[in-house]
């Protein structure tokens, strides 16, 4: 069994060398981003508001640049997500960042940070709450954010940028009957579409909740690719529609985070 905090990477099922739960710098990830396509997972950058239930959704701008520079000085680069799997060799310095959600602190945040080191990244987007606010996330007492409206993600778009789909309404899918959870995945597809004027290939499970239904009505819907949150890299024989990522969000300051640290 793993420590508490460190999980065993998966590299197409296998066990490798072990990390960090979460992704805050490069040192203790390279030997696993070598071995595999490594997808890491954000949701909110910039400052976090006072009484944030989900603070480990949070991630400052200085130390999303400092994530970015590190990557950008070790040579990775980020191309469109097709084109990282239609070319999956590994060891190769490609990684992919997501952003589940579509909150607008990522356009005012994290966009001027990725031009400046000169990455891509895709946003997922909640299709029926554009311009809204995350309402999935206020039954549960958090706070408020705004997501991007319809004029926001053309400009995320516009500067190089992809989106997905994260649904109609983010809920758990595996918790709907097959027929609503069609809705949410070949209806988001649709309606972005419609609004945008481009195809959406890719799709993010809400709350990583998926099983193989749910996987299989993604592949009847026309999407390429699917994200959910299991844990590891990505090689040659990854299920495109099942790709694991990793997320990242501010180093652990508990004592027993440090003391697993001294163990590296």
């Amino acid at each position: 069994m793993s420590p508490a905090g460190v999980y065993p990477p998966f590299v197409n099922g296998s066990m490798a060398q072990k990390v960090p739960k979460y992704y805050s710098q490069l040192a203790p990830f390279a030997p696993l981003f070598d071995a595999g396509l490594p997808i890491l997972m954000y949701h909110k950058i910039g400052p976090r508001p006072f009484g944030a239930r989900l603070k480990g959704l949070y991630l400052s701008a200085s130390l999303f640049e400092n994530q970015l520079k590190e990557l950008s000085l070790a040579g990775y680069r980020t191309v469109p997500f097709s084109e990282n799997l239609e070319q999956p060799q590994l060891n190769n310095r490609r990684i992919i960042l997501t952003f589940d959600d579509g909150f607008l602190n990522v356009l005012e945040y994290a966009l001027p940070l990725l031009q400046k080191y000169r990455f891509q990244a895709i946003q997922y987007v909640v299709a029926d709450l554009i311009g809204k606010a995350n309402a999935w996330d206020l039954k549960v007492g958090e706070k408020a954010e705004p997501l991007m409206s319809h004029e926001q993600i053309k400009e995320w778009l516009q500067s190089g940028n992809e989106i997905g789909s994260h649904s109609c309404t983010h809920p758990h899918l595996s918790r709907l009957s097959l027929r609503d959870a069609q809705e949410e995945i070949s209806g988001s597809k649709k309606r972005l579409e419609d609004m945008f004027q481009i195809s959406i290939a890719h799709f993010c499970f809400p709350y990583g909740d998926w099983n193989e239904p749910l996987r299989d009505i993604v592949r009847e819907a026309g999407y390429s690719t699917a994200v959910t949150t299991e844990f590891g890299v990505n090689g040659p024989e990854s299920n495109p529609l099942s790709l694991r990522r990793i997320m990242a969000r501010y180093p652990s300051r508990s004592l027993k985070t440090f003391a697993e640290k001294l163990s590296f």
